[in-house]
């Protein structure tokens, strides 16, 4: 696991731009340095030393130093691949699971990503050819962000490393923005920095006679069912995740297991002692809320595996710790990523990496909505005039208690979804909970709405869900999610989130094999009746106690709806009125504050919507403003000193 940068440039590439560039993702790998600088390129990285801790030293080139690469990530197969090109006359110098991408690239050209099975964002050199190759992984477990102006072209792991050395303020995408705050997510090659975009999962870039082409070079299939019985495709299910979680312990350090209490983690947990000689340790925070805390399941799982197991009740900073959080990011942060911060920052004391459960709901169903865009079709079987005048009505004068996921929101789901096609319904369900075209009406300067309203987030999902390789609904709506929420947000909150504290995490369900595989089982082994994550359920009955795997599923989160009406909203409310996205001309400050008063009177939930704000504030005043993340928290703290919230 690294941090990566680099840059070719027509007048010249020099040393110190590369280490100011280097130096601003030292979080990334604080363990060692490296760069490669020849006349109009130069490569850099910073080493967390996992493998061949002693001699993994890159940037890592060829026998001739023709060919040189710096990589960020892990390749499982490595030992594999490296016997054979040995075997095809290929001389190593090091143990790394890096080398063997020089080597393949020697022997494969273009096609050597086709043999990698990892998580990787890497950049490779050929000198002879003046050709610089940048790739992504299969999932996108890794991130590589690039800019090529006035004759330069830049990458780096991180953006902040190509903001440092840009002589010009950055500047907001408020297309980007449009759908962050819509969706979750920035879609396709944007970012939310005007003139930076990002190498897509699955695909190459290679950049050469200082023009860039791109190229996907894999993705999913739905279509192509595996045959066989229910029995037997469980089975070769349990088999494949036991392999793909022993290649996933690759390490020459300690490693460790994210265990939330959910069945993902909790099998991956499972699984891990399964195979270690040696008793792992596990990590789990949780909050005090008892229908946002997940610690007894946890604690549960942790004994049945006799792991040794870390325990954080966490009330978190908010307040001192979400500029942290929002500098790494980069973007807004996801209530969700609190919990992997402070995971991450709790195992940082004892191990290097972590596997968890990650991407477990988009890969094999486990969100209500899957189940719930069923149930829409049964309620769409009462006559419109009935629902819309008699049952929507009802439904939305009961009281909301602001709990998580509770009854009264999926009613009103339910009702708003009622009326939208499949693929509209989709993706509407997406943004429910987030900003819809009526709050954007409400939001939106004139001039902005004048710029954006006609533009619908919408089509970003719809043009997956509509893709030809998936036919049935269940399986388009997890390709969807696979190929934005996955990819371009879980993903990515994971990665920023445990390298923040330098801890590597590895996610065994978003190996490209076990997608593969699971993409390929019948959509009712996904969902079996009303059944959520139904093969995986089945898996896990050999490993989790049944009442774990029969509850209810939980999510980890924060209870940002009551904070928002009580110690959150002072903080929020003086934001808001002193709004930065409203002094540039972007936002409506009396409509932030409507949002906050509606919260706050329990009007309606919009905590979701205030959330997106907040960090949307804090994002532009430290990286289009100029402040930094240290002067952030010690503002906000000082204006919310007295508030118990604020107090780790």
């Amino acid at each position: 696991m690294c941090g990566i940068c680099g840059r070719w440039c027509e007048n010249g590439v020099a040393f110190e731009t590369l280490q100011l560039m280097a130096n601003e993702i030292r979080h990334r790998g604080p363990d060692e340095d490296g760069y490669y600088v020849d006349a109009q390129i130069g490569l850099a990285s910073r080493r967390l030393s996992i493998i061949d801790v002693d001699n993994g030293r890159q940037p890592l080139t060829n026998e001739d130093k023709t060919i040189w690469l710096v990589f960020n990530g892990e390749i499982y197969n490595f030992r594999s691949l490296r016997e054979i090109l040995i075997d095809r006359g290929h001389t190593f110098v090091t143990r790394t699971d890096s080398e063997v991408i020089i080597h393949l690239y020697e022997e494969y050209g273009d096609d050597f990503v086709t043999h990698l099975r990892g998580m990787f964002a890497l950049a490779i050199w050929d000198q002879p050819r003046q050709r610089l190759v940048l790739v992504r992984d299969h999932i996108g477990q890794k991130q590589l962000y690039y800019r090529f102006r006035h004759g330069t072209f830049s990458f780096a792991s991180e953006v902040k490393a190509l903001l440092v050395v840009d002589p010009f303020r950055p500047r907001m995408n408020r297309w980007s923005m449009h759908h962050l705050i819509s969706i979750r997510c920035i879609p396709e090659d944007e970012t939310l920095f005007e003139g930076i975009l990002k190498l897509p999962a699955a695909h190459m870039l290679v950049f050469e006679n200082q023009t860039i082409a791109v190229r996907r070079y894999w993705d999913l299939q739905y279509d192509q069912k595996t045959p066989g019985s229910s029995h037997d495709l469980v089975r070769g299910l349990r088999d494949l995740l036991m392999e793909t979680v022993q290649c996933h312990m690759e390490s020459d350090v300690a490693i460790g297991s994210l265990l939330s209490g959910g069945i993902d983690s909790s099998l991956i947990t499972a699984m891990l002692s399964t195979l270690s000689k040696s008793r792992i340790k596990t990590f789990t925070v949780g909050v005090r809320a008892p229908d946002f805390d997940e610690t007894p399941w946890a604690r549960m799982v942790a004994e049945k595996y006799d792991t040794e197991h870390h325990e954080l009740m966490v009330e978190p900073n908010v307040v001192a710790t979400l500029p942290d959080m929002v500098w790494h990011m980069e973007e807004p942060v996801d209530p969700f990523a609190f919990g992997v911060y402070s995971v991450a920052q709790l195992a940082s004391k004892y191990v290097k990496v972590l596997l968890g459960g990650d991407g477990g709901d988009e890969m094999f169903a486990g969100y209500d909505r899957y189940l719930g865009n069923g149930l829409v079709d049964l309620f769409r079987l009462i006559p419109p005039v009935m629902r819309h005048r008699v049952v929507e009505p009802i439904i939305s004068r009961l009281p909301d208690n602001f709990s998580y996921n509770n009854r009264v929101q999926k009613l009103r789901w339910l009702t708003a979804m009622s009326d939208c096609p499949t693929g509209e319904r989709y993706a509407a369900s997406a943004r429910y909970l987030r900003f819809r075209p009526e709050h954007m009406e409400q939001l939106y300067s004139s001039s902005l709405f004048h710029q954006l309203g006609g533009s619908n987030p919408n089509a970003a999902l719809t043009h997956f869900f509509n893709a030809e390789n998936a036919s049935v609904a269940l399986d388009k709506m997890l390709f969807t999610d696979v190929k934005t929420r996955l990819a371009e947000h879980l993903l990515v909150v994971v990665d920023r989130m445990t390298m923040a504290h330098s801890v590597e995490a590895r996610s065994p369900y978003v190996d490209h094999h076990v997608a593969e595989y699971v993409a390929r089982l019948p959509a009712s082994l996904k969902l079996k009746g009303s059944r959520l994550k139904y093969a995986l359920r089945e898996v896990a009955k050999e490993f989790l106690p049944a009442a774990l795997i029969d509850r209810p599923k939980q999510g980890f989160s924060f209870p940002l709806a009551y904070w928002f009406r009580s110690d959150l909203e002072p903080l929020t409310r003086s934001l808001f009125k002193s709004s930065v996205l409203v002094e540039e001309g972007l936002f409506r400050r009396e409509a932030m504050i409507q949002l906050l008063d509606d919260h706050v009177e329990k009007r309606e939930d919009h905590n979701y919507r205030l959330w997106i704000l907040l960090n949307l504030e804090l994002w532009h005043r430290m990286f289009v403003g100029g402040q930094t993340a240290e002067d952030l928290s010690e503002g906000l703290v000082e204006s919310t000193s007295e508030s118990k919230l604020y107090v780790a």
